[in-house]
């Protein structure tokens, strides 16, 4: 397992990418397919209860992840581009279809690029504001994120 390392471009940036021994098409079933997500989106002890997705340009996806003590946290967003097995973007700026969310905290840059038989994963996550940004880190993102890394790098072994 290589280390998460952090290159953003910019102070409403956070950046996590790692190395994984994974095609890309694994990677991508991995962030796609309902039955995969709910098995490593959410760092331990955290669990996903739930993973509805509409993987397509202007789908929807809601992702609930639960505390240990079961309180259940929604997380609502609507992909605005979809590259099979290279490149996902998703946002929260938007609940379904292009009904705007209450509070857009931030939109998802995926993409996964072959790399020596293996893929380079990257997660750039672009905030609205600095503020966002620092309250994401604060939050615990290369932590929690790491953790994730890590869960989905070994669930995608077994695939």
């Amino acid at each position: 397992m290589t280390q998460p390392q952090s290159a953003p471009a910019g102070d409403r940036e956070l950046v996590l990418t790692r190395l994984i021994d994974a095609s890309p098409d694994k990677l991508f079933r991995a962030w796609t397919d309902p039955e995969l997500v709910v098995q490593w989106f959410a760092p331990q002890p955290w669990t996903t209860p739930r993973a509805e997705l509409d993987v397509r340009p202007g789908g929807s996806n809601r992702i609930t992840m639960a505390d240990p003590d079961g309180n259940e946290f929604p997380n609502l967003g609507v992909y605005l581009e979809v590259v099979p097995n290279r490149r996902i973007v998703v946002t929260d700026a938007y609940v379904s279809a292009w009904q705007p969310s209450e509070k857009p905290f931030m939109t998802l840059i995926l993409t996964f690029e072959e790399e020596a038989g293996k893929t380079r994963y990257t997660a750039r996550v672009l905030h609205w504001s600095a503020e966002d940004r620092d309250a994401h880190e604060k939050m615990g993102f290369h932590e929690g994120w790491g953790q994730c890394t890590d869960q989905l790098e070994a669930l995608v072994a077994t695939l």
